[in-house]
């Protein structure tokens, strides 16, 4: 049997195991494992202690359990809640104002938390009844709640970068840089299309009535200072990474570590909150862990029987393509992948054809980076299966219905097509960062 059959004939199993619903780490484990017994035979043996140590080696993945840490001692205390309260009365006069701050929120919950599941819960089960509560339409905010939340994966402290720096072996610090300001620009132009759209159909975003929002300014300063917290931990952190004054892992203690302090502060932090926290900890953390050790042993096989080079022979030898051609067709892959799988399940399935394939084609790895998590967030959106809309299912109130949920995504999906361009027209929206940084 040939390489190019192997390489096919992993994947089919892959995939066949991943629909009959076993976890992702062993399905992807399971499958690399056979067939390096079967090509290599007992020798093939050292793989996964192999995969195993450079798993544990890898320093920066300290960063993991601080940062999802961190994300949750905030969620679990109630400050995330505070930060809504504050959006609230300081924004809603603004017509959509709600939904404005909904994609702040969630900003600072996805620079709290690293992943798109907990911006989607605090957006669902705080933001989403106070707008319909207030008249707004509920197609328009099912769609800020989800597009928001998928801010997560791509704004720092993205996990799913972490995942993909140790799979593609690229520096993290790097890859957060990169993706700060295209998350920062994707947020701006929902917010943009919120106030347009708004604007020209008041009635989909009323403001919030003066009553609720004429209180004594001392009120207002009180809640602008507790909803601001969160801010002052994120930008505390990241300051003193970028100023080189901590490294990436002392700058996940030092969010931990404020993040902590806020809670007690606020005479939030008891028993129960921290028994919460530490268990979502460990098991988001532990199922990275082990997602990430399947990967690098499915990684190791795919380079040993030269899967890349194959891949590089078809599209660009026998098909002709030119390198952009080839670029395109992976982000388009990625997109019909996501009806069906999670960003995870993705990336470890085909980072270890792809990564390799893209320096061959002398593209810059950091910024496939960025492409490779926009392209998730758009996945996560795609009906029939994307992943946030069943999120959104399982979490909404009964009279947003699924049919509701599939509308709501259109705009969105659309506005981070445009992105995913721009990042791609123009490199630099993601590498002047890193490179200024860099060269500090």
């Amino acid at each position: 049997m040939s390489y190019e059959a192997i390489a096919i004939f992993m994947f089919i199993s892959m995939m066949l195991m991943l629909l009959t619903g076993q976890r992702v780490f062993a399905a992807i484990g399971i499958v690399a494992s056979l067939a390096a017994l079967l090509l290599w035979g007992d020798s093939a043996i050292e793989m996964p202690f192999n995969a195993a140590f450079k798993l544990f080696n890898w320093y920066p993945l300290l960063t993991l359990p601080l940062f999802i840490y961190m994300g949750y001692i905030l969620s679990e205390s109630g400050i995330a809640d505070d930060l809504y309260a504050m959006f609230h009365v300081w924004m809603g006069g603004l017509k959509g104002g709600l939904a404005v701050g909904t994609i702040l929120l969630m900003v600072v919950i996805s620079a709290m938390n690293g992943l798109s599941v907990a911006g989607m819960a605090i957006g669902a089960t705080i933001a989403l009844p106070e707008m319909l509560k207030r008249n707004y339409d509920k197609i328009m905010i099912t769609g800020v709640v989800q597009a928001g939340s998928s801010l997560g994966i791509l704004v720092p402290p993205s996990v799913v970068l972490v995942l993909y720096g140790m799979i593609a072996r690229q520096p993290v610090s790097q890859l957060w840089l990169a993706g700060a300001i295209p998350g920062l620009m994707m947020a701006t132009l929902f917010i943009i299309y919120i106030v347009v759209r708004c604007h020209f159909q008041p009635h989909l975003g009323p403001t919030v009535s003066k009553a609720e929002r004429d209180m004594p300014m001392t009120e207002k300063l009180k809640l602008l200072r507790a909803g601001i917290t969160p801010f002052l931990i994120f930008f505390f952190m990241t300051g003193l990474f970028v100023m080189g004054v901590t490294s990436l892992v002392e700058s996940s203690a030092v969010g931990a570590t404020a993040a902590t302090i806020a809670a007690l502060v606020r005479r939030r932090l008891n028993r129960k909150v921290m028994e919460e926290t530490i268990r979502k900890t460990l098991a988001i953390s532990c199922m990275f862990m082990w997602v990430i050790l399947a990967a690098l042993g499915f990684g190791a096989v795919f380079d040993g029987i030269g899967a890349a080079r194959a891949i590089e022979s078809l599209f660009i030898t026998n098909w002709n393509l030119t390198p952009w051609e080839v670029l395109i067709m992976m982000q388009l892959s990625y997109l019909v992948m996501g009806m069906f799988l999670d960003d995870t399940a993705m990336l470890v399935i085909v980072a270890p054809l792809y990564v390799p394939l893209v320096k061959i084609l002398g593209f810059d790895p950091i910024w496939y980076g960025v492409l490779y998590t926009i392209t998730c967030q758009i996945a996560y959106m795609t009906p029939p299966f994307g992943y946030n809309l069943f999120l959104m299912r399982a979490m909404a109130p009964p009279e947003i219905t699924l049919m509701d949920i599939y509308r709501s995504i259109i705009p969105f999906v659309m506005v981070m097509t445009l992105a995913l361009v721009l990042v791609m027209v123009f490199p630099q929206i993601a590498m002047w960062l890193p490179q200024y940084v860099r060269s500090q």
